[in-house]
């Protein structure tokens, strides 16, 4: 398996589970349910109990500044951003895996497979399901991509995930044609498989589109027993440091059966708070994309331009 494609696997689930990025993990005590939330806790929940919702324009309003989230619109008509996607798991194969699975012949094709490759080997799936783990770990003890934090917020997930995946009902036949079935369908009313597409329809609909299919594979795994809508409704939090503008965060999910703990930086911005690393995000992609419309606003005008000077000598030349 490629870097890459781990790197999708390894910290997906950690993206769809609170609709943000979770950048560390800590030991302590339980966080205190009934506690009242502070502010930048206040705002993490917000966005999870958003994408618990599958209302993934609300979460995307949620995720930045009014007059960032207007620059980010711009820039998705513009063709030069297709945020929020990015904040999504698997945002690389969305568009691949709504292709897929909107093909006339997929329930059939998928089914298929699934009764080639599956069906009726629970042994080497949760072997699998146990190399996957101890290889994702052992991946990210070596990523120099992340940080100390973020590998041992990760290595958190991926040991939960492993132990659910060799205890689900992978295997179940029946479970998979109802899967199979869901998943299709929903994804054939997207009417989203390719980047024209996306285009087309601009950012809010392509996210309204998005909902019951984001809700359709959130229904898919909770019948194997993994609830995303449980972590994300089960997130609690509280501020271990704050300074000025700037907070740290620090929160417990259940996953699986278990509690995952992390912490989030958080940004005050024009009175709310953020996630920080979204709003970095979102500032890196907004400067290439203003960069990109500059460089493709010069080269129309050139080609205007030397248009307009072919036409010129055109009409010079014709004059007796």
């Amino acid at each position: 398996m490629s870097s890459k494609s781990w790197q999708y696997r390894g910290h997906a689930l950690a993206l769809a589970l609170c609709g943000l990025v979770l950048l560390s993990a800590c030991k302590g005590d339980r966080i205190d349910p009934d506690a009242p939330a502070a502010e930048p806790v206040a705002a993490l929940q917000q966005l999870a109990r958003q994408v618990a919702d599958n209302d993934l324009i609300g979460y995307a309003r949620a995720s930045v500044p009014p007059a960032q989230y207007e620059r980010l619109q711009s820039a998705w008509a513009q063709g030069h951003s297709r945020w929020p996607l990015t904040e999504l798991p698997l945002e690389g194969q969305l568009l691949p895996m709504l292709a897929a699975l909107s093909e006339p012949d997929a329930p059939q094709r998928l089914q298929r497979s699934f009764d080639t490759q599956i069906a009726g080997q629970a042994t080497g799936v949760r072997q699998a399901a146990h190399s996957m783990g101890l290889f994702g770990v052992q991946y990210l003890r070596n990523q120099t991509d992340y940080t100390d934090a973020q590998r041992a917020h990760y290595s958190q997930v991926v040991d939960v995930l492993s132990r659910w995946a060799a205890a689900a009902p992978l295997t179940d036949k029946q479970r998979a044609r109802t899967t199979i079935t869901l998943l299709t369908a929903t994804a054939r009313t997207t009417g989203l498989s390719t980047d024209a597409q996306l285009q087309t329809a601009g950012m809010e609909e392509s996210l309204r589109r998005l909902g019951p299919f984001f809700k359709a594979f959130k229904t898919a795994l909770a019948s194997y027993g993994l609830s995303l809508d449980g972590a994300l409704t089960g997130l609690r939090g509280e501020v271990v440091s704050a300074l000025g503008n700037d907070a740290v965060v620090r929160v417990q999910y259940p996953l699986a059966g278990e509690q995952i703990e992390a912490q989030v930086r958080m940004t005050r911005r024009d009175g709310h708070w953020y996630v920080s690393r979204t709003l970095e995000e979102a500032d890196a992609l907004l400067q290439a994309a203003q960069a990109a419309q500059a460089e493709h606003d010069a080269r129309q005008a050139a080609e205007t331009e030397a248009a307009a000077t072919v036409k010129d000598g055109a009409s010079a030349s014709a004059k007796p």
